[in-house]
C-alpha cells in the first residue's frame, strides 16, 4: 500500500489542491490553471479513477486507508492523512465522507464526436448551479440518455459539488461543451437531431404527445429564466410536462429543472 504521509499544517503547500473547496471563484481559477478537479467520497473516487483520470494525490482521514486499500495499493501518487479538524481547516467544511482525491482532467471530446455516436442528448443552456448540473447528469445517465452537450456558460460538471451530487455519473455520461452558443444548435440539427425545447409555457405541446424522431435532443434552460428566446425559436417543438389540475389549483404550474429533466429524460428514452 502507498505510504501515508501525515499533515497537520493547513498551510502545507503539498495540499494546496484541497484549499477552500467551497470558494467557487478560487476553485475555478485554481482548477483551470492546474487542470485538476476534486472527488469526494470512496464511491466517487473509485468511479473517477475507473474512468481513467490520473490521480495527483489523496487527502483522507486515516480511518479510510483500509476501505481504500485496493485503490492505494501501487498508487503512484502521494496519500496525505490528517485529523478531522485539520481537514476542515484545509477545505473549509467538515469532510463527512472522509476522503478526497485530486485528479487530472481529461480533454473533452469535440461536439462532432459526441454527435456521431449518440441517439439521445440533453443540451443545457446556461445552467450555472453546480448542484443542478450534477443532478441532471445523474438523471440522464440513469434513464439511458446517450450524452450531454453544455452551452459555454454552463456550470462545470467536474466541480466538486456537481461530481458529488451526480454520484459519479459525470464520469459515465459522455459530454461536450459548445464553442458557439449562437450557431451550434444548427450543427446539432444538421447531424439529424430533432430539437425539443422544454418549457412550462401553456402553449407548448405535451411532451408525451410529440412524435419524436430517431435522434432527439432535449433542451434544458436555467432555473427560473428557462431557455433563451433564440433557443426556443430554433427548436423543432416546444414541449411541456402536463400539470394536473389539482397542482394548478395549488399554484404549482411547473417543476424545478432537475425534476423536469428526470421526467423528460424518461419520456425521451422510453421508446
Amino acid at each position: 500500500m502507498a505510504d501515508l504521509i501525515p499533515v497537520s499544517d493547513p498551510a502545507d503547500p503539498r495540499i494546496a489542491d484541497y484549499v477552500r473547496l467551497r470558494d467557487v471563484n478560487l476553485r475555478k481559477s485554481l482548477e483551470a490553471e492546474h487542470g485538476l478537479f476534486v472527488a469526494e467520497g470512496e464511491k466517487v473516487i473509485r468511479r473517477a479513477i475507473g474512468a481513467g483520470h490520473p490521480v495527483r494525490s489523496l487527502l483522507m482521514a486515516r480511518r479510510w486507508a483500509a476501505p481504500l486499500a485496493d485503490v492505494l495499493d501501487g498508487l503512484d501518487a502521494p496519500v496525505y492523512v490528517a485529523d478531522d479538524a485539520t481537514m476542515e481547516s484545509i477545505t473549509g467544511f467538515q469532510v463527512h465522507r472522509g476522503a478526497l482525491a485530486s485528479l487530472e482532467r481529461l480533454p473533452l471530446p469535440p461536439l462532432s464526436t459526441v454527435l456521431t455516436t449518440a441517439r439521445s442528448l440533453i443540451i443545457c443552456e446556461d445552467i450555472v448551479d453546480h448542484t443542478n448540473i450534477g443532478a441532471i447528469f445523474r438523471c440522464a445517465a440513469a434513464l439511458g440518455v446517450d450524452a450531454a452537450v453544455l452551452a459555454p456558460r454552463c456550470a462545470d460538471p467536474l466541480y466538486r459539488r456537481a461530481v458529488k451530487v451526480s454520484m459519479g455519473a459525470v464520469f459515465a455520461l459522455p459530454y461536450a461543451r459548445m464553442t458557439d452558443w449562437h450557431n451550434d444548435l444548427a450543427l446539432i440539427r444538421a447531424a439529424g437531431f430533432q430539437l425539443l425545447a422544454l418549457t412550462p409555457s401553456p402553449d407548448a405541446e405535451p411532451i408525451d404527445e410529440v412524435k419524436t424522431a430517431d435522434r432527439r435532443a432535449l433542451l434544458l434552460g436555467a432555473e427560473g429564466d428557462g431557455l433563451s428566446s433564440r433557443w426556443l425559436n430554433e427548436a423543432d417543438h416546444r414541449v411541456r410536462i402536463p400539470m394536473k389540475e389539482t397542482a394548478l389549483a395549488r399554484g404549482v404550474d411547473s417543476l424545478n429543472v432537475v425534476a423536469a429533466a428526470a421526467i423528460a429524460c424518461y419520456t425521451l428514452t422510453k421508446d
